[in-house]
């Protein structure tokens, strides 16, 4: 075999997940393809120890932190196939040739599908964005909106008081019971029934929206919960279960991040119902550790007998 692991995806639970195999001097190999979920975020917010970097930035320094390890190589590019084989794996890469290794952390995130709206996608991670305790707070108490898609909304317009005056955009895709209608009035929220029809001002800055029916309603920011999915196919090649989330599928895993595949772990957004830096990082901690152990306590993949 080629490594011991193959983790593929660079972003901050992959290298997580590296630097623990590395620190047990373990030939360990990370696939990156240099295009994670928050490259267009300018700074990573809530982060402990990193607060108001730049993504960028910190895989970077930890891209550097893991170079003084010898058994670690960081690969740039992208993976098209995955399969068992013996007792390990075998991926092929796009540039075409193979890696194998014994076992394979997954961390490859998932990619966001955004609402067909004039000016929208072009703000993404600016003032369009998904999570207000990750971007909240540098809105500096302006007045907010949720864009709704689904059941998703609801709970984004609950929150967002506390970062603004927030108007909930139910864009036909909600339809608000009477507890609910009182839930958010308590809230202070203003719920808008009448469509956006698209985002003004010079992007990547948010003056507001305009409606369907001429109206403008200024804005900070808007938040919007996007439909997602893993960012390629390879937890499906390799027959892992997935999960129903609020916004799409991800991969399921155990306490430990293992998949259902034996010798198969998964960390970050494309395992968990919840996008959060800090969770991705220590998933990774957590994927790396169990992957390691597996090397130790079930070398041959006896489990998939």
């Amino acid at each position: 075999m080629d490594h011991d692991v193959l983790v593929i995806g660079g972003s901050f639970s992959g290298l997580a997940a590296a630097m623990q195999l590395a620190r047990a001097r373990r030939r360990v190999c990370v696939l990156d393809t240099g295009a994670p979920r928050n490259r267009f975020a300018a700074a990573s917010h809530g982060f402990p120890g990193q607060d108001g970097r730049p993504p960028q930035d910190i895989r970077a320094a930890l891209r550097h932190e893991l170079a003084v390890y010898p058994t670690l190589s960081l690969r740039d590019g992208a993976a098209v196939s995955a399969a068992r084989e013996g007792n390990g794996f075998r991926v092929a890469l796009a540039e075409g040739r193979d890696i194998t290794a014994r076992r394979l952390v997954l961390a490859f995130g998932v990619r966001d599908s955004l609402p067909d709206l004039p000016g929208l996608s072009e703000r993404w991670g600016a003032t369009v964005l998904h999570c207000p305790y990750c971007h909240g707070y540098e809105l500096n108490g302006g007045p907010v909106g949720v864009l709704a898609r689904g059941e998703a909304a609801l709970h984004q317009a609950m929150l967002l008081p506390d970062w603004g005056p927030t108007t909930l955009f139910t864009q036909g895709a909600l339809v608000l019971t009477r507890e609910q209608r009182q839930g958010l009035t308590a809230r202070g929220v203003t719920v808008e029934k009448t469509p956006v029809a698209a985002l003004i001002g010079t992007a990547p800055a948010l003056d507001g929206v305009r409606l369907d029916d001429g109206r403008e309603i200024a804005l900070a920011g808007l938040f919007l919960a996007p439909d997602t999915a893993p960012s390629c196919d390879l937890a499906a090649q390799l027959g892992c279960t997935m999960k129903d989330g609020p916004t799409g599928p991800y991969v399921a895993v155990d306490p430990m991040q293992a998949t259902s595949q034996p010798g198969v772990f998964a960390a970050g957004d494309l395992a968990s119902p919840m996008p959060n830096a800090t969770i991705a990082a220590a998933a990774g901690v957590m994927a790396g550790g169990a992957a390691h152990r597996s090397l130790i306590f079930d070398p041959d993949l006896t489990a998939a007998a």
